[in-house]
């Protein structure tokens, strides 16, 4: 166990942002979920529905720092290209 204030401090920073981290990577894989079952029912309008949010919050994490823009745009690249071959 680290014994220097900073090093202590260091420790809670970091479990608090792995705990940030943890809810914004499972929200994501969510909203990616959700577009991909609506997809894969077929159903236009749910799935266009879902993709808008996704799109939203995806950018979003983008300008929080969670993910990076180059990994956000080829997400909903992937989506948006699912979505229009329905």
């Amino acid at each position: 166990m680290a014994n220097h204030k900073s090093a202590l401090k260091r420790i809670r920073q970091t479990e608090k942002r792995t705990e940030r981290n943890r809810y914004y990577r499972t929200r994501l894989k969510n909203i990616v979920k959700a577009v991909r079952t609506a997809v894969d029912e077929g159903n236009k309008e749910e799935a266009a529905a879902a993709f808008k949010v996704a799109n939203q919050q995806i950018h979003k994490f983008v300008s929080k720092g969670i993910l990076k823009r180059e990994t956000a745009s080829r997400k909903i690249s992937r989506l948006h290209h699912a979505v229009n071959a329905l």
